[in-house]
């Protein structure tokens, strides 16, 4: 059985179907998704239902969150608070209603899957070092678990002590623990504008990353017609 995970597409429909595509073309048979369906780009709606047609474990991410509920924003980044605004106003009721009611953490077979940090799962903290990792370790029941919101992706694998690397396959070893970031379908951060996704095959016990090339202008196009910041459409070209 082979599930693809997939986080963090921010309402980047060409992303996700060129994603799904190429997961498809591997054989993955279920889905699961990090969070952050929405935010940023500029098809939430397309995204979030394409989303639900996988009819998959999701959890929670901070984007969701946001525009599941009428908070204020202050403290946000301001171009991402302008998004937040405006997909509020693009979604339907029932839709942020759904938003609203994922949880933050899910266990899904013999795997775990969280947006942000699996010890205060609901402060949207972030995980680029071995400390940070670490406190997630504490609270880890799985062998496996995996995170997004950095949008960069990361190994962290625990046995005596934490260690920390780029990846792109790692064999799963009994009697460890791994804390793994998928990366981001829609908005990647690592400096490759390509999607980014990951593949876990349960019974080869194998995670690989893929990256995949989508229409990013096509994306870029719905962002500056939407009036939405043209910071948001032009690091898409550049991964950042």
């Amino acid at each position: 059985m082979k599930y693809a995970i997939l986080g963090d597409i921010h309402a980047n429909y060409e992303a996700l179907t060129a994603v799904l595509a190429d997961a498809a073309k591997r054989g993955v048979s279920r889905y699961v998704c990090l969070g952050d369906i929405v935010g940023y780009n500029a098809s939430p709606v397309e995204c979030l239902e394409r989303v639900r047609e996988l009819d998959c474990p999701v959890v929670r991410g901070n984007h969701d969150h946001y525009c599941a509920i009428d908070t204020d924003l202050e403290g946000f980044h301001p171009i991402a608070a302008d998004v937040v605004g405006w997909t509020r106003s693009q979604l339907s009721d029932e839709q942020r209603a759904y938003l609203g009611a994922l949880t933050y953490v899910k266990r899904v077979e013999t795997f775990t899957i969280v947006h942000s940090t699996l010890d205060t799962p609901e402060m949207w903290g972030y995980v680029f070092d071995k400390l940070e990792a670490d406190a997630s370790f504490a609270y880890q029941t799985s062998a496996l678990c995996f995170y997004g919101h950095t949008h960069v992706p990361l190994a962290f694998e625990k046995t005596d002590r934490v260690r920390v690397g780029l990846y792109s396959r790692i064999k799963v070893v009994l009697g460890r623990k791994y804390f793994i970031n998928a990366g981001s379908v829609g908005q990647p951060r690592d400096g490759d504008p390509r999607a980014a996704y990951v593949t876990y095959d349960l019974l080869a016990n194998e995670i690989e990353l893929h990256r995949v090339e989508y229409d990013f202008k096509t994306t870029q196009k719905k962002i500056k017609d939407a009036g939405l910041p043209d910071r948001v459409a032009s690091r898409l070209a550049l991964g950042r």
